[in-house]
């Protein structure tokens, strides 16, 4: 039986696998493709955070997504000062989270109709 995954994986799976009694097809990517991967994955991470439910299982998950951020701001050369100031420019703009709001809707208002 052949299950198809065409996915990024962690450097050491392969071996995993192969103590696992199975035979595991891998491909190098090339630097572009790699990128594309990395995005895809922290896709995936997320929704595997969404579905977490333990704190175990929160904490692997904001592992995972944490590392894959940490590779694309080395893929991508992004100065970690870069990242910090850009945080506090839009936390300064648009605000951050701790009033934990939620928007249901929008409507115009009587000014606006």
């Amino acid at each position: 039986m052949q299950k198809n995954y065409n996915k990024l994986i962690r450097d050491r799976i392969p071996e995993i696998i192969i103590n696992a009694g199975e035979e595991p097809e891998i491909k190098k990517l090339s630097q572009k493709e790699f990128k594309i991967e990395l995005k895809k994955k922290v896709l995936e991470e997320a929704r595997e955070l969404l579905r977490a439910e333990s704190k175990e299982e929160i904490e692997n998950e904001i592992v995972d997504i944490r590392e894959l951020l940490d590779w694309l701001i080395k893929e991508f050369k992004i100065s970690p000062y870069s990242i910090r100031n850009k945080k506090l420019k839009k936390n300064k703009e648009r605000g951050s989270f701790t009033k934990k709001l939620f928007l249901v809707k929008t409507k115009l208002s009587k000014a606006r109709k």
